[in-house]
């Protein structure tokens, strides 16, 4: 009989950076950064605005709805640790606030996901680390 090892899924671990975008996940609220000198709302990924350059931003708490963008299905095994979730999807939910957001549809078959669905944010709860998914709206 062989042993199984058993690969945990890896997790993001927020950074100074990022703790406001992880904190407001733990407390069920979607946090984008937003530029105070043109308003442009984005992911917490630059310290800069895209559109003005501006490093000037705060944090504001996004509607968590948005429509998929994109996504793909995930025959292939590229990491252990998601074996057992295949066919899985990897979508990106285009927010009402503009930015797009790399993510996972839950709450729905790979083959009803359609682009320009609508979706609301769900949240995917570990010990140290909330993470956004999106079910349908």
């Amino acid at each position: 009989m062989t042993q199984e090892t058993i690969v945990p899924k890896p997790l993001p671990e927020p950074d100074e950076a990022s703790r406001p975008f992880f904190d407001g996940a733990r407390q069920g609220r979607l946090m984008l950064m937003k530029c105070l000198t043109c308003g442009t709302v984005r992911l917490p990924s630059r310290r800069h605005c895209d559109r003005c350059l501006s490093q000037e931003s705060e944090w504001v708490a996004a509607s968590g709805r948005g429509t998929v963008r994109t996504f793909g299905i995930m025959h292939q095994r590229y990491h252990a640790a998601f074996a057992n979730d295949i066919p899985y999807n990897v979508t990106v939910v285009e927010l009402e606030e503009g930015p797009r957001l790399p993510t996972n549809l839950i709450g729905i078959a790979n083959g009803e996901i359609r682009v320009g669905m609508e979706v609301v944010v769900d949240w995917e709860h570990h010990d140290d680390v909330t993470i956004p998914r999106f079910r349908p709206a």
